[in-house]
């Protein structure tokens, strides 16, 4: 099956891929932050146990893996294809994790909470990520008690968290407002209604290629079908704003900044990471205007597979230098 990030999807040209993740812990265990390696490894087999022994299609098509078996090329790919989170990726403790073989479900064991229930697809599919993190939520809350208060909703490690333990995110390619200077503009605007805007990796990461992550902050005092409501008013806003600044666009402008940019890659032996992304970045603004034939090129497949650790993956390990090589022949070959 194929990953989110390499077919066509719902207003892809701005929203690059949508997630919904939800936090959750167990009763009888202490918080991540004061379990013994031995309570973990009853965390683990719990949960492996509750949803591969489910009489459900999820049973069958999810797989456990101890994160500790894990090389650690895979796991820092793992992500850079938005599977995993860094912290997850980087802790020494024992964890693991539940996913699908296309990789758009991934629940984590032992992150910040017992789980994170994750769901990720490509494109504006809110209402999809949520219903598929929702049948996940009610199986493993059929064999696993929750910690919930009545008042206070699903009891979580952060007080970030608590009420819903909902993060609903979806990421944008939003060239043109930040061209515009618009970002830091966006970013109090939706801060004033309860969402955040991020880089490319989320929390304390910076962006890349004009890629912003939009989420809700707020979790408790409101249901997730609001959280879920308000953040697609807030893209479909978004989509506007930047469709109408493309449009706006000086064409001859636009086509040679982003004919350059398809130059370059079709021709560089050495490219680093950070030009790659300024040029796929420019790439996909073209493809979305109708510059450059879109039928064999995948930006953000390209911008994932030329990340350093998914090279190594591919590659085996290599020194910064070695990446920028094979970084520009892999992109050669796939836009010949």
């Amino acid at each position: 099956m194929a990953a989110w990030y390499t077919e066509s999807a719902k207003n892809d040209d701005i929203v690059v891929s949508t997630r919904i993740r939800l936090a959750r812990n167990i009763e009888g265990f202490p918080f991540p932050s004061r379990m013994t390696d031995e309570d973990r490894k009853k965390l683990n087999e719990s949960v492996k146990k509750a949803i591969l022994e489910s009489n459900t299609p999820f049973a069958k098509s999810l797989k456990f893996i101890d994160v500790l078996n894990v090389p650690e090329n895979e796991k820092y790919s793992m992500v850079e294809r938005h599977i995993i989170s860094p912290e997850f990726a980087a802790s020494d403790k024992t964890r693991a994790v539940v996913i699908s073989e296309d990789e758009s479900i991934c629940i984590m064991i032992g992150e910040e909470d017992h789980l994170r229930i994750q769901v990720i697809y490509g494109g504006l599919e809110l209402e999809k990520a949520y219903d598929t993190a929702e049948q996940l939520d009610s199986i493993l809350c059929a064999s696993l008690n929750f910690a919930f208060d009545r008042n206070l909703g699903f009891l979580t490690e952060c007080p970030t968290n608590l009420g819903t333990g909902l993060r609903a995110s979806v990421m944008l390619h939003i060239p043109v407002i930040e061209g515009n200077g618009g970002i830091g503009d966006l970013a109090q605007s939706v801060n004033k209604i309860g969402f955040t805007i991020r880089g490319m990796y989320g929390e304390g990461s910076k962006s890349a290629a004009s890629l912003y992550q939009i989420s809700n902050q707020i979790t408790l005092g409101i249901s997730e079908k609001n959280a879920l409501d308000n953040l697609k008013i807030i893209t479909l806003q978004l989509i506007e704003q930047e469709r109408k600044g493309r449009e706006a666009l000086n064409r001859l402008k636009a086509e040679d900044l982003s004919m350059r940019a398809l130059g370059i890659l079709k021709n560089a032996r050495i490219l680093s990471s950070e030009e790659m992304m300024k040029l796929i970045s420019r790439i996909k603004l073209g493809i979305s205007l109708g510059i450059i034939e879109s039928e064999k090129i995948m930006p953000i497949r390209l911008l994932i597979e030329g990340q350093p650790y998914m090279l190594m993956r591919k590659f085996g390990s290599m020194s910064p230098d070695e990446r920028d090589i094979y970084r520009a022949n892999l992109i050669r070959q796939a836009l010949e």
